[in-house]
């Protein structure tokens, strides 16, 4: 399952024993997901159209716990992933009228309203209830490399809406508008693992943070791993340019002219070719510096290209 499948998931899960709680996760989840049709004479129509299964039962349980007759129907996308949507229909009557009320989806007058009353989201239990319901409706969440999380909505008001709302409790949403809809956005592992732990997920903001110290881990293994390999691909041939300068000086009986410590870092080198510097100097009597191996190497190297 994917990050975003998870956070539904658990969400959907939970159930608020608080009704005010309730009705914030229930408005959220209508404007997020619904579409009104107001069919005149007063009457209107609702339905909810969601990606989960699990979502489209805890919207299913909200509204049933208001009395609202509804039924769940679903079909099968026929282009892009080809996965099964599932619509929740509400039935025109006047409990559902009135649930829309409270929820501060409509107005007295069954004219659906901006943003919910301050009512809704007055209290912080409501603002996170709101949010939870918002990601159940429209939310993605994607880590833990690049961490993204977006709450989709119709248009940049009610972005900025909902990213006023995790202000209130300390979380930064930024805004930005899309061709036909706007995102409010989080990035950051540490700062998604928390808000997710706000509004309840707190398995999956787990799963993130481990992912991102196993991430972390195994980046720092491959670059030590990386590093490892380019010191060892830089001794051999420094080991081998050495070799060859210390063959040359032989073959041109120029050897035994070296200084005594020359000949002696030469012979350390010829007897292990695949020794670093450091344990060549800690061979020499009297045990010698990394720098000063360097620079007896250096200097036969020298002498060999006379």
């Amino acid at each position: 399952m994917t990050l975003s499948e998870d956070v539904r998931t658990e969400l959907a899960a939970i159930e608020p024993r608080k009704r005010c709680c309730r009705l914030a996760e229930l408005s959220a989840l209508v404007r997020g997901a619904g579409s009104v049709h107001l069919r005149g004479r007063g009457r209107i129509g609702l339905h909810l159209e969601v990606a989960s299964g699990a979502v489209a039962r805890r919207a299913f349980i909200l509204l049933r716990s208001y009395g609202v007759p509804c039924e769940i129907r679903t079909y099968r996308r026929r282009a892009f992933e080809r996965g099964t949507r599932y619509q929740i229909h509400l039935e025109d009557d006047a409990r559902a009228l009135q649930a829309l009320n409270e929820a501060g989806v409509l107005d007295a007058n069954l004219a659906p309203l901006e943003r919910p009353p301050r009512r809704v989201v007055a209290r912080a239990c409501c603002r996170a209830a709101y949010l939870r319901g918002a990601f159940l409706a429209a939310g993605s969440a994607s880590g833990p490399r690049n961490a993204h999380l977006e709450l989709r909505t119709v248009d940049a008001e009610t972005a900025r809406f909902l990213g006023d709302l995790a202000s209130a409790d300390g979380f930064a949403l930024g805004v930005y508008e899309r061709d036909r809809h706007a995102v409010a956005y989080a990035k950051g592992t540490e700062t998604i693992g928390e808000l997710l732990a706000y509004l309840g997920a707190h398995d999956a903001a787990l799963r993130l943070g481990e992912d991102a110290v196993v991430a972390a881990t195994r980046a720092r293994a491959n670059r030590l791993a990386n590093a490892d390999h380019a010191n060892i691909v830089r001794t051999s041939r420094a080991a081998d340019a050495q070799l060859r300068a210390i063959h040359r000086l032989e073959q041109d009986r120029r050897f035994e002219e070296l200084a005594p410590e020359l000949r002696e870092i030469a012979r350390l080198r010829t007897r292990h070719p695949t020794l670093s510097l450091r344990e060549l100097a800690r061979r020499c009597r009297p045990p010698a510096t990394k720098a000063a191996a360097q620079r007896r190497l250096a200097r036969i190297r020298r002498l060999a290209e006379l």
